[in-house]
């Protein structure tokens, strides 16, 4: 990966002892020329070097991922 990393939020991850979800900004995340996105890193244990998981999110699907969120969120 490449591009700036910049960090919006960090929260901290419901269950576990010290886990993390952190929220960035990836310019450029796969090369000059590519399209900027949101990235969601979960890291399960505090002190890691990479997020066990992570996603990338392209602007133009935020606004539809985050209403599928508050939908899943009312059936939980």
């Amino acid at each position: 990966m490449s591009g700036t990393v910049t960090k919006i939020d960090e929260l901290a991850l419901s269950g576990t002892k010290d886990g993390k979800i952190t929220i960035t900004t990836i310019t450029d995340p796969y090369g000059a020329g590519s399209e900027s996105v949101a990235s969601i890193g979960i890291s399960l244990q505090a002190g890691a070097e990479e997020p066990d998981w992570k996603v990338h999110i392209p602007k133009a699907n935020i606004d539809a991922l985050i209403a599928a969120l508050e939908e899943a969120k009312k059936s939980l």
